[in-house]
Parts: structure tokens; C-alpha cells; sequence
């Protein structure tokens, strides 16, 4: 990424010297060269400037439940072995002021089944979702699942957890990356995509 942004800033100076010293001499087709040059460097510099600000602007670490957010146990094996940079620990009270500040529509759902049926639920749609389940324990409510960037190959982990509400069954899911402090977005989206999934299911 720093490197695509100092070619895409190289890019847009050489046009920018190229119309300043032949500006005389310059006619015709070697301007629109030239000018498309700049707008193509720009284009290739925005990129990762636009990607830097993103994963500064939010946790990597997502959760329905800010208080008590669900534990990872299964998982917690595969990141020691893969020497992850993130030990599956809630970071706590600055994660919770970020996805406050950045993610306000996160929440649980609460499902009118009993808890063994709304189970059920949770793990068809953690499969249509195509997750790679790790681990479930339909006895005490927990799913674990990971899934896997689609360019950069980075494994990200997720832990849903299904409880006795008033209402029937509330249910909770946390998404974390197992590498970096930021994520663009990416553990919010999942969020995001699982319950949907989860309410339009039957």
C-alpha cells in the first residue's frame, strides 16, 4: 500500500513537471497524456490513503454485546499455533467507545424460539454464510467459526453465543481479526451479513 501511494504521488509529479517545463512546446494529444497521467496517479495515491484512514476508524474486534461480549475457547488454539498478533482477549473499554463511535446499529436479536431451535437457526445461517465451523455446543449455546479474506487470505474468527430470553432466545455474535489493529470494516460487515441472515431465516 505505501508503495502504491508513492507511485501514484510520483506519477501525478512527473505530469505536473511535464506540462510545467514543455508547456511551450506541448500540443494536442501530449497534454491529454499528460493530464491523464495526474488523474491516474491521484486515483492510484487515493487508494491507500482512503484504506490508512479506514482502518484507523475502528476496532477489529466486533460485538452484539458490549458488556459481557461472547468468549472464543475452540479458536483460541489455532491462533497460539498461528502466532496470531491478537489473543482472542476483549480489548475492553476503548473497543467499546469505537464501536459505539463507528458501529451504533450493532445489536443482539432476540428470536421468539426456545433456545435448542434458535440454535438450529444460528448454525443454518453461519452455513449459508459459508463460514468453516470450528466447534459447536448446542448444550451451552456456542458456535465457533472462521472465515477467510477472499484476496488476502487473512482469518478472521467468529463466536455466536444463543441464550434463554423472556422472549424466547436472544442471540449474540462477536467477529475478530486475528492479525492487525484495523480491519476497513470488515468484522462489522460480517456482523452485519450474520444477522440479516439470521432474521430472514426459517
Amino acid at each position: 500500500m505505501p508503495w502504491a501511494a508513492y507511485s501514484g504521488l510520483a506519477a501525478m509529479a512527473v505530469a505536473i513537471l511535464a506540462v510545467l517545463f514543455g508547456r511551450r512546446s506541448l500540443r494536442g494529444w501530449p497534454i491529454a497524456a499528460a493530464a491523464m497521467a495526474f488523474v491516474v496517479g491521484a486515483a492510484i495515491a487515493y487508494v491507500p490513503w482512503h484504506y490508512n484512514q479506514l482502518r484507523g476508524s475502528g476496532p477489529n474486534d466486533i460485538t452484539t454485546d458490549l458488556d459481557i461480549p461472547p468468549p472464543f475457547a475452540a479458536v483460541l488454539a489455532q491462533r497460539k499455533a498461528d502466532n496470531s498478533q491478537n489473543n482472542g482477549e476483549y480489548k475492553g473499554a476503548k473497543a467499546v467507545e469505537l464501536q459505539r463511535r463507528n458501529y451504533p446499529d450493532i445489536a443482539p436479536v432476540t428470536l421468539d424460539l426456545p433456545p435448542p431451535a434458535a440454535f438450529d437457526r444460528a448454525l443454518a445461517a453461519a452455513k449459508r454464510l459459508g463460514w468453516a465451523i470450528v466447534e459447536t455446543d448446542k448444550e451451552a449455546g456456542r458456535i465457533e467459526a472462521s472465515e477467510k479474506s477472499r484476496w488476502l487470505g487473512f482469518t478472521d474468527d467468529v463466536v455466536v453465543r444463543v441464550a434463554p430470553a423472556a422472549a424466547g432466545s436472544r442471540i449474540d455474535v462477536r467477529s475478530s481479526s486475528r492479525v492487525g489493529t484495523g480491519d476497513f470494516g470488515v468484522n462489522a460487515a460480517r456482523v452485519r451479513r450474520y444477522l440479516a441472515a439470521l432474521r430472514a431465516g426459517s
